[in-house]
Formats: C-alpha cells, structure tokens, sequence
C-alpha cells in the first residue's frame, strides 16, 4: 500500500486553483499557490504521481450537449449478473458515472438521454439484470463542485 501524500496549505491553494481552471497558465496556479513556476510544476508532478490529480476534463452541460433528460438509476443486482451489467455499462454512452453503494440498491447510476422515449429504451435494456428505481433530475441547485481541506469551509 502506497503512502498517502500530504497535503499543506499550498497545495490545498493549488488544488483550488487547478480545480476553478483546468487550463489555467503555471504562472497563475503559481501565484494562486504562493510558488514558483517550477515548485508548481514540481508540486502538480508528485500531485499526479501520488493519484490526488487523476485527470484534467472539459466539464460539458449535457442539455447544452443535445441530452435533454438526466437521470438517477438505482438498481439491485444479484452477485452472479454484476460483471455483465457493469460490462454493460461501460459501453453505454447514456451512462456517466455508476457508484457501487450500500443500502437498498446495488449501484447507483448518473444517466443521460435525449428524451424520455430514450431514457425509457436505456431503463428496458438494463431491467433484465435488477429492479430499477430512477428518480428524473429537474435541476441543479449545487452542481458538481471540487474538493476542499477536509476540515475547512467553502
């Protein structure tokens, strides 16, 4: 097992900073860190290689991007149909995120679709593996937003 890094002050500062612009240029995620240019890139390199930055993604709006509908898909899924619904899953493009939860349902899925017909075809080709409970999303009111220091206020 890997050692978890630390995180300080500055790194927490250029976390928020990586996290508010993904593009931003090094001399701003500098400054916005309290580093130089080449302790920022030292600090995103160890960042990286420690898996606290994963990856660095364009954040689309999907009715903006033609998907009209989002949903919430719980399903229960017995032990032996797991590896095929999450191979199902994976090649789903309705699908964005699918969390393995504890509870009443197996997993928890984020959908999207152009319409409710469509929404309704992706609901009929995963019912075979469990029951679905699917809660349609109206809005928004606290969107998907990055992580603080554990302890600290937004």
């Amino acid at each position: 097992m890997t050692e978890m890094l630390q995180l300080d002050t500055k790194a927490w500062a250029l976390l928020a900073a990586l996290q508010e612009d993904g593009r931003a240029p090094l001399k701003t995620l500098a400054l916005a860190a309290g580093l130089s240019i080449p302790a920022t890139v030292e600090r995103l390199k160890r960042l990286k290689d420690a898996g606290v930055v994963r990856s660095v993604v364009a954040e689309l709006d999907p009715a903006q991007a033609g998907y009209a509908v989002r949903a919430m898909v719980g399903i229960t899924v017995q032990q032996p149909g797991k590896k095929a619904f999450l191979d199902k899953l994976r090649r789903a493009p309705e699908v964005l995120e699918c969390h393995h939860v504890a509870g009443a349902d197996s997993y928890i899925v984020t959908v999207v679709s152009q319409s409710l017909e469509d929404l309704e075809r992706f609901l009929g080709s995963i019912n075979g593996y469990g029951e679905t409970r699917t809660s349609i999303v109206f809005s928004t009111p606290i969107p998907r937003r990055g992580l603080v220091a554990p302890g600290s206020s937004r």
